[in-house]
C-alpha cells in the first residue's frame, strides 16, 4: 500500500504542478454557480430541483468525466513519452502497482473535487430554497428533498409471455401458422398482449395491484403516499392536451380513496397525494383509473403508474448520489489509463473519447438490437430491411450495449431530481457493478499489456 500511495502522490503533484486541479476546480465551481444564474426556473418545486440539481450535476458529471479522461490518458502516455516511466520501474515498484496507484490517485483527485462540487451544489440548493413561495417550499421538502421508494406493478413480464404462448399455441392449433415465420408471429402477438395492458378504453377502467411490502404496516402507517403517473394517446395529434379521469385508491378491507382529475396533460408525469394506510395487512394497494374521455389513453408498464413513499432524508440520499457518480469517474480513469497502456498520448485520447461516444449512442444500438437487423424499415415493402451483417452486427450490439447498461442502468441525478431513494443496496450494486467487474477486468487486461510493453522501444520511436 505504501507503494500504492507513493505513486498516487506523485499523480496528484503533477495535477497541481501543471494547475490541472485548479483549472477543473475553477470550471466546477463556475457550472455549479454559474448555471443557476444563467438559467431561470419556473417558481415551481420540480423547476427548481431541475436547474440546481440536474443541470448542475450533469455539468460536474461531464467536466469532471472529461477530464478524467484527459488525465487518466496523459498521466500514463505522457510518462512513458517523456522517458519519466523508466525512472520508476527501475525501483522495487511493480509495474501492476504503477498502474494501480495512478489509478488509485485520479479516483481520490476525482472524489475530492466531486465533494467539493457536492458541497457546493448542496449549499446552493439550501439557500435559493427560501426564495421560494411557502406552497413550493413546502413541496419541494416533501416531495423533492427527500428520499422516496417506489412500488410498480409486478408480474407483467410473466402474465405477457404467459399469455402470448397460450395465444400462440392457439393459432398452432387451428393450423393458422404455415409457412409463415413463427418468431415474428410470437412478436407480434406479445406486442398485442402488451397493448391491451396498457390502453385503457374510453369509458373504462384499469386496476394496478402495487405490492408495498408486508413490512408496509409498519413503516408506511400514517405517512403520506404519492401516485406518480404518465399517459399518453394513439393520436399524435392530442400530445400535450389535458383530459379528464377518475381516480380510485384503496382495497376491500380498507376505506376506499377517489377524487376526481379534470385537467391532466398527456405525456407528462403527474404526481399527487393520496390518503394515508390504505393497503392492507399484506401491503397491497390496489390503484384504479377510469377513462372519461372519449380517447383511449395508454399508461406504459414502465412509467404508467407508480406508488411513492418516503424512506429518509435528502443528505444521506445525495452522498450516494455522488458515491455512483465516483464509480462512473473510477470507470473512466480505467478507461484511460487501459488505452495509454497501449498507445501514445494522442491515440489514446481518440480511442477513450470514442468510447465515450458509443456510450451515448446506446439509443441506436437498443434500436438495432430491438429491430434485429441494421437496415432499418423498408418504406416500400412496408417490413425491416434484412442482410447477412445483421448476424454479425446485432449480437455485437448486443453484447455492447448489455456492458454499457451495466454502469447506465444507475442514474443518480434523475433520482436526486425528482425525490427518489438512492439505496445502500443500490450503492453497492454500482461498486460492484461498475468499479469491480467492468473497471477490475478492464484493469487485469490492461495492466497484462503494461507488463508486456517494452517502454524504451516505445519511447525510441516516438
Amino acid at each position: 500500500m505504501q507503494r500504492l500511495f507513493a505513486i498516487a502522490s506523485l499523480t496528484w503533484k503533477a495535477a497541481f504542478r501543471y494547475r490541472l486541479f485548479w483549472v477543473i476546480m475553477t470550471l466546477l465551481l463556475a457550472a455549479v454557480v454559474g448555471l443557476p444564474l444563467l438559467i431561470k426556473d419556473d417558481g415551481t418545486a420540480e423547476g427548481f430541483a431541475q436547474i440546481v440539481i440536474t443541470y448542475t450535476l450533469s455539468a460536474v458529471s461531464g467536466l469532471l468525466g472529461l477530464c478524467t479522461l484527459w488525465l487518466s490518458c496523459g498521466t500514463l502516455a505522457r510518462d512513458v513519452e517523456d522517458c519519466q516511466i523508466q525512472m520508476v520501474v527501475v525501483k522495487p515498484v511493480a509495474r501492476w502497482q504503477i498502474w494501480l496507484g495512478k489509478w488509485l490517485g485520479i479516483v481520490l483527485l476525482d472524489a475530492a473535487l466531486l465533494a467539493l462540487a457536492g458541497a457546493s451544489i448542496y449549499g446552493l440548493l439550501e439557500f435559493r430554497a427560501r426564495k421560494l413561495p411557502p406552497a413550493q417550499m413546502a413541496r419541494l421538502q416533501s416531495q423533492v428533498l427527500v428520499a422516496r421508494g417506489s412500488a410498480r406493478e409486478t408480474g407483467m413480464d410473466a402474465f405477457i409471455e404467459e399469455e402470448t404462448q397460450r395465444r400462440l399455441k392457439e393459432q398452432k392449433d387451428k393450423g393458422k401458422l404455415a409457412g409463415l415465420d413463427e418468431l415474428s408471429i410470437e412478436k407480434q402477438i406479445s406486442d398485442q398482449v402488451k397493448a391491451e395492458l396498457q390502453a385503457v378504453p374510453p369509458g373504462g377502467m384499469r386496476i394496478w395491484k402495487i405490492h408495498l411490502g408486508q413490512s408496509a404496516a409498519e413503516e408506511l402507517k400514517n405517512q403520506p403516499l404519492y401516485i406518480r403517473t404518465k399517459f399518453v394517446t394513439g393520436d399524435p395529434a392530442t400530445t400535450g392536451n389535458t383530459f379528464v379521469g377518475d381516480w380510485y385508491a384503496g382495497t376491500p378491507k380498507t376505506r376506499p380513496w377517489h377524487e376526481f382529475m379534470p385537467s391532466l396533460a398527456s405525456d407528462t408525469f403527474h404526481e399527487f397525494p393520496i390518503s394515508p394506510n390504505l393497503f392492507d395487512e399484506n401491503g397491497d394497494l390496489i390503484i384504479g383509473f377510469r377513462n372519461l374521455n372519449d380517447i383511449a389513453l395508454l399508461f406504459t408498464l414502465e412509467d404508467g403508474v407508480e406508488v411513492l413513499y418516503r424512506q429518509g432524508g435528502f443528505g444521506a440520499n445525495f452522498v450516494r448520489g455522488l458515491a455512483i457518480i465516483l464509480c462512473w469517474m473510477a470507470l473512466l480513469a480505467a478507461i484511460g489509463l487501459a488505452a495509454a497502456s497501449s498507445f501514445s498520448f494522442p491515440v489514446a485520447a481518440f480511442v477513450s473519447m470514442a468510447l465515450l461516444i458509443i456510450t451515448f449512442s446506446s439509443g441506436t444500438l437498443s434500436n438495432v438490437v430491438s429491430d434485429g437487423t441494421i437496415m432499418g424499415w423498408d418504406s416500400e415493402k412496408g417490413t425491416k430491411g434484412h442482410s447477412v451483417i445483421d448476424y454479425v452486427v446485432v449480437p455485437t450490439f448486443r453484447a455492447i450495449l448489455d456492458t454499457i447498461q451495466l454502469a447506465q442502468r444507475f442514474s443518480p441525478i434523475d433520482s436526486l431530481s425528482t425525490g427518489r431513494s438512492i439505496t445502500w443496496k443500490e450503492l453497492a450494486r454500482a461498486v460492484g457493478q461498475i468499479i469491480l467487474l467492468m473497471g477490475g477486468l478492464l484493469g487485469l487486461i490492461s495492466i497484462f499489456i503494461f507488463n508486456r510493453r517494452e517502454l524504451a522501444t516505445a519511447q525510441g520511436t516516438q
